[in-house]
C-alpha cells in the first residue's frame, strides 16, 4: 500500500512541479500523515520509528539547501514523504541518485544555454560562497523544478533493485 501512495504522489508531484513549479501540500502532508499511520498499524511502535526517522532523514536532507534559498519547501517536503513511506535507508538512497539526477540536468541546461564554462568559472573563482544570497536573482533562470529529479532519483531505487 505504501508503493502505491509513493508511486502516486511523486506522478503527481512531478507534473505539478513542470506545470507550475509546485509541489502541492495536499500531495505530501496527507503522505507523510498516512505513512506514520500505516506504519504504526502495522509495524506497532518499530513501524512508527521506521516512519518518523525516515521521514526525519527526508527532511534534513534537504533542509539546508532549503535554508540557504536553493530550493522550495515542497521538495523538502516530498523527500520527507518518501522518507515516511519507504523509510530512512531509503530515501538515502533516493537523495543520492536525485543529487546525480539534478546535476546531470543542471550540466545538461547550462550547456544548451551555453553557460557551462561562465558557471564552472564562477565556481571556482568565487572567494566567498556561504549563501545563495550572493547569487544574482537574474541569473536563476537556470533553475529547473528539482522535484522532477526527487521523482526520477526515487523510481531508480524503487524499481532499479539497488535497495531492498
Amino acid at each position: 500500500m505504501a508503493t502505491i501512495i509513493l508511486i502516486s504522489i511523486l506522478l503527481i508531484s512531478f507534473f505539478t512541479d513542470i506545470k507550475d513549479r509546485r509541489i502541492l501540500n495536499i500531495v505530501t502532508l496527507p503522505a507523510i500523515a498516512f505513512a506514520l499511520i500505516y506504519h504504526s498499524v502495522t509495524g506497532g511502535f518499530s513501524g512508527f520509528q521506521f516512519s518518523f526517522f525516515g521521514f526525519l532523514v527526508g527532511l534534513g536532507l534537504l533542509f539546508i539547501p532549503f535554508a540557504m534559498g536553493g530550493m522550495g519547501a515542497g521538495d523538502v517536503k516530498l523527500l520527507a514523504a518518501v522518507g515516511a513511506l519507504q523509510g530512512p535507508a531509503f530515501v538515502f538512497s533516493a537523495f543520492l541518485y536525485t543529487a546525480m539526477i539534478g546535476g546531470l540536468i543542471a550540466v545538461l541546461i547550462l550547456l544548451k544555454q551555453g553557460q557551462l564554462m561562465d558557471s564552472i568559472k564562477r565556481i571556482l573563482f568565487a572567494s566567498r560562497l556561504r549563501t545563495l544570497d550572493i547569487v544574482d536573482k537574474k541569473e536563476l533562470h537556470h533553475a529547473f523544478p528539482y522535484g522532477v529529479a526527487i521523482v526520477l532519483g526515487t523510481f531508480i531505487v524503487q524499481f532499479g533493485g539497488w535497495i531492498q
